[in-house]
């Protein structure tokens, strides 16, 4: 299940979406100490989210397998989707910018707002689990990994973005340069 499930966690945590474009932006506006807790606080959401739907679809899924199977289906179908989409986009959007850093609590509670976090707990869960007793442990170490993977991601994005804010010192190099990332 581990081996199988750390690509997609690798390509769901590392590419652009709303944590790692709040972590890059936080990174080149308000810089690194700032972003920290941010970052934590996204660990901790994902942590939180993961384990959340895991034992409460776990438990559904023990009691109603055929759900289980059904809802991997349509998750397996909405990844294909989602790779079709990737790998045909062509049109590009500007990252919006914050005013302050968002704090810890902030970046948790922002998990119950992102979509693509929940698409990728409920993709993960449904795909990656195994219906036998050690289903709690499973859903146990793909929340740890999830949270381990999504501050690494928001690591380097924020790196990436205070990185960024050395080259974009002046006013005029600010209005100049716009992150833009793929939007679908």
């Amino acid at each position: 299940m581990i081996l199988a499930f750390l690509p997609f966690l690798i390509s769901m945590s590392f590419t652009p979406g709303p944590n790692n474009i709040m972590a890059a932006s936080s990174g080149v506006n308000f810089g690194f100490r700032a972003t920290i807790p941010l970052m934590l606080g996204v660990a901790l959401g994902v942590a939180a989210m993961s384990l959340l739907i895991g034992f409460g679809l776990g438990q559904l899924f023990v009691e109603m397998p055929l759900i289980h199977q059904a809802l991997k289906l349509v998750g397996t179908v909405y990844l294909l989707y989602l790779a079709w989409r990737i790998g045909t986009a062509t049109s590009i959007g500007a990252a919006a910018r914050v005013m302050r850093p968002l704090t810890l609590l902030q970046g948790a509670a922002f998990q119950c707002v992102n979509i693509e976090g929940w698409i990728i707990a409920v993709s993960a869960i449904t795909t990656y689990t195994v219906l036998d007793a050690s289903l709690p442990l499973q859903i146990c170490q793909m929340a740890a990994l999830s949270a381990f993977m999504a501050w690494a991601s928001v690591l380097c994005w924020t790196l990436f973005g205070q990185w960024r804010r050395q080259f974009l010192n002046t006013p005029g190099r600010l209005r100049a340069s716009i992150i833009r990332w793929p939007s679908f």
